[in-house]
Parts: structure tokens; sequence; C-alpha cells
């Protein structure tokens, strides 16, 4: 029993803000009103001048901006942009109105500077905590320089991951928060709301779903084409690329450095390039048409519509998908075939299975166990994958000049469309907002329930 004692005692403090705030002392209280005091008081003043500062620049910071930009934050502002004569200088001078866009953007990073200030505060709190009760126990409480040599020892994961971290909140997070609360504003070339915008809340949803407007009906027909297009460039890459490595992966076939060579060469010129000369061969005029015509194959005065025709220029787009994405899907499933045991496939030809039933029992499943992860990010990256479409047919053929998207535009090319050519930015944040909830119910539901996440560890 008193061994038991002395190994659960040897466990350190769990110096938590909880207990800092219940059973810290006076200086460890004080702390949650002046950062860092308790470490002043236990030895270590530069740490906790630089907590104290801290909170000096965090409080200066909402005293001249950062209240004046929360408190316009849940207008938006009211002062629009006026156009006044000036007849000194006889021309039309611009008053100085409010932008909605700055309000929001300055707003949103004020909440997120408080947040980070109050994960500051929590750890000049457990801080200060810490202090007092290696003080009150007598054990030594690191210096200035101790804790920086800490970070190249046992603190070492902190010094490493504080930066990536910091600049995921600022370049990744914050923008998508700022993302998500322009989806519930008006902010939009309609009615000339690029200046002055409100709030709107759910009304830019409802928009989107109501199957009735022109918005709603081309966003359900432009969502069927994107899953329709997933689908296909998904398992149509894999399914030849499986058929293609396994050809050249038989013990029959010779040359087989060669003949991945031929598929990789394809992989060194920028894919770019490559759909761009697509396009400019497929168009009326091109090689292609030429060449068909030359040859007696069509009419001297006619040309295939691999581009003007929206089922032609739908399947044109999955099969040079096909014929670009191939040999990547053939370069992972040949590092796959390579790692399968051969003293399965031994065993199987010993029970007297044949080449039918060895593909479909040991190689399938096999394939399809360690390439489950690779399948849903392919598909994730087809749904989003905006360099095929949009250099291949630009998302054209345009059959309703009444809508904003094209028969083969993806969500993601008609959000393009969306911000950058018509200015309808909040109804292009929600198109974002959908497709990454689409995408992460999607992916996290197939992988939850695929082998590769039940049987891990099961090859």
């Amino acid at each position: 029993m008193g061994i038991f004692k002395k190994r659960v005692n040897d466990f350190p403090t769990p110096y938590t803000c909880t207990r800092a705030i219940r059973e810290g002392g006076l200086e460890t209280k004080l702390s949650m009103l002046l950062m860092g005091f308790g470490n002043i008081v236990h030895g270590q003043r530069i740490k906790g001048l630089l907590y104290l500062a801290l909170e000096v620049i965090y409080v200066v910071f909402m005293v001249v901006n950062g209240i004046g930009f929360l408190g316009m934050l849940p207008s938006l502002g009211s002062v629009p942009q006026e156009e006044v004569w000036d007849e000194a200088k006889q021309v039309y001078m611009y008053t100085k109105g409010d932008q909605s866009i700055l309000i929001l953007l300055y707003g949103v990073a004020t909440v997120f500077v408080t947040v980070l200030m109050f994960l500051a505060w929590r750890g000049a709190l457990r801080s200060a905590y810490k202090a007092e009760c290696l003080a009150k126990e007598g054990r030594h409480v690191n210096n200035f320089v101790e804790d920086l040599k800490s970070l190249l020892h046992e603190n070492l994961h902190r010094l490493l991951m504080t930066p990536p971290v910091f600049f995921i909140f600022a370049f990744t997070v914050l923008p998508l928060i700022f993302m998500i609360c322009m989806a519930f504003t008006n902010y939009s070339k309609i009615d000339n709301h690029l200046m002055l915008f409100d709030w709107v809340g759910l009304d830019n949803f409802a928009a989107l779903f109501d199957s009735s407007s022109i918005l709603g009906s081309t966003f359900w027909s432009v969502l069927g084409w994107t899953l329709v297009w997933a689908f296909f460039a998904t398992f149509s890459n894999y399914i030849f690329g499986m058929i293609i490595s396994l050809m050249i992966n038989r013990k029959g076939t010779r040359a087989k450095g060669f003949w991945r060579f031929c598929f990789v060469l394809s992989c060194a010129v920028p894919m770019f390039v490559s759909l761009l000369i697509m396009r400019t061969m497929l168009q009326p005029e091109g090689a292609i048409n030429v060449l068909l015509r030359n040859l007696g194959l069509i009419a001297s005065d006619a040309s295939l519509p691999f581009f003007t025709d929206p089922t032609w220029a739908r399947v044109t787009v999955i099969i040079i998908n096909v014929w670009v994405g191939v040999p990547y899907t053939l370069l992972q499933l040949t590092g796959v075939l390579q790692n399968i045991p051969e003293e399965l496939y031994e065993a199987a030809r010993v029970d007297g299975a044949n080449a039918v039933q060895i593909f479909f029992k040991i190689t399938l499943p096999y394939m399809l166990y360690v390439t489950t992860p690779y399948l849903i990010t392919t598909f994730t990256g087809n749904v989003n994958n905006f360099n095929v479409i949009y250099l291949l047919s630009g998302g054209d053929p345009v059959t309703d000049l009444a809508s904003t998207a094209g028969k083969t535009d993806l969500l993601v090319t008609w959000l393009y469309k969306l911000t950058i050519d018509k200015q309808y930015y909040n109804i292009g944040a929600v198109i974002g907002i959908l497709t990454f909830v689409i995408l992460a119910i999607g992916a996290l539901i197939t992988y939850r329930n695929s082998k590769s996440y039940k049987e891990e560890g099961g090859f």
C-alpha cells in the first residue's frame, strides 16, 4: 500500500486553471488580473514581464480599436459613401463612408485576437500556479534562460508546433470564419451591396435551396453533375489504372520498366499544358476535326461538337481526365500489387483457385483495403477539380442565358464565376460551405464504414 502511494505521489501535479483559481494563493489569483504577477513574485521576472506586456498591448489595442471593431460588427456600418460637389475645385468629391467588408474583417480578426489572448491568459495563470506550487514544495523554479533551454528538450514539441498552429489559424481558420460570416450577408453586386451590406441570416441558403428559382435550379443541376463527374472521374481512373498495372506486373510481361516509363513520362508534362493542348485540338477547327475531315470520316463542313454539345462536352472531359489521371493511379496500384505476399497466391493455387478467383478473393480485396483512403481523397479532389474543367471547357456550353453556370461547370468553377465574374460573394460563400459539408460528411461516413477503418491491420 505504501509503495502504491509513493508511485501515485511521483506523478506531477496537474497545474490546471481550475485548481489555480480554487487553490492558488493571492499572487496567483492576482495573476488573473495582472498577467505574470505570480511569476514575478516567485523570481520569474522576465517571463512575468512578458506576460504583462502582452496584456498591456491587448488592452491598448482593445481601447484604441478593438472595442470599436466589435461594436460595429452587429451593424456592419450604416454611413454610405456619398458624392458631393466641391464648388472650389469644381469637381465631385466622395465622402468616406463605412466599408462593411473591412468592418467584418476587422471584427472577425478582433475576435480571433481575443481568443488567442484568452489562451495566453490561461497559460499565464497555469504558469503562475506552477511557480507557486514549486516554491511551496521547496523545489527549483526555472528562470528565463532555463525555460528557453527547456524548449530544446522536454518542451521541444511546443517550440516546433507553435509556429505551424499559429499560421494555420491566421491563414486557414481566420479566412474560413470570414467566409462563413460572409455567407450570412447580402455582400454582392445585387442592389450595389459591395460597399455597404447587412446581415441577412439564412436568406442566401433559402435562395440556393429554392429549386423554383433560377439560382436554386442551377445549384441542383450543378451539384448533380458534380457528383456524377466525381464518380466517373474517380472510378474510371481507378479501373483503367488497375487494368494497366495488372497487365504490366504479370509475370509474362516483358520490359516492365519500359512500359512504366511510357506512362510516367506523361506525368512529367505539366497537366495544364496537356489540357490546353487538348482543348486546342478539340476545337471545331482544331487538329482532330481537321484530320477527320481529311480522312472523309465526317463531312467537309461539319465538326464534332466536343465542347458545344452538353452530352459531348461532359463525355469529353471525363475521357480526357482518364488520359491525364491513369498514370498517377498506375503508380499507386503498382506499389500495392508489389506488396501483396506471394504466399497468398501460392496457397490459392494449391487449393485449385483459377485466375479469376484469385483476383476477386485476394488481389482486389487487398487493393481496395489499402487504397480506400486514396479513393476517398481522389473523389474529394475531383469534386474540387478546378483545373480539368476550367482549362478544357471553361464550364461550357451555356444553354440557358439566364443561368450563371454551363453544363460542365462544377461547384468549384461555378463558385469562381459567381465571385470573380458576377461578384456574388455571398452566394459563393454559401456554395463553399455546402461543398465542405457534403465532402466532410461523405468522406467520414465512407471511411468509417470501410474495411480500412474497421479492420485495421487485417492484412
